[in-house]
């Protein structure tokens, strides 16, 4: 929930033109990976959690190509750049994980 109010935060200073483009992109595909986790959360059976797990795992590779658009538009500075990477790198790799703990239990 942390992730996808810090990039709304970030992409409230996008310009106005990409309203309907990669701000929306960014936003919608970051509230996926929570939303999809939560969803899943609700699963009555591991598989059907670790197909939520692998949306949000999906999703997660997508913002991470959105945050490398924004990088070479120069729509916000490296150090915000740096921080959001880092984040989106960190939530992909706990669904990793917590997808090998489901399989591993299952």
């Amino acid at each position: 929930m942390d992730f996808v109010e810090m990039i709304y935060k970030i992409t409230n200073n996008f310009p106005l033109r990409e309203t309907y483009g990669l701000t929306s992109q960014l936003r919608r595909a970051t509230l996926s990976i929570a939303l999809n986790i939560a969803e899943g959360s609700g699963s009555s059976s591991d598989r059907e959690f670790s197909r939520f797990l692998n949306i949000s795992l999906r999703s997660s590779y997508e913002v991470m190509c959105g945050i490398e658009v924004v990088r070479r538009l120069k729509y916000c500075d490296d150090n915000a750049i740096s921080i959001l990477s880092d984040r989106c790198d960190e939530i992909s790799a706990m669904l990793t994980g917590l997808k090998r703990k489901l399989k591993a239990d299952g």
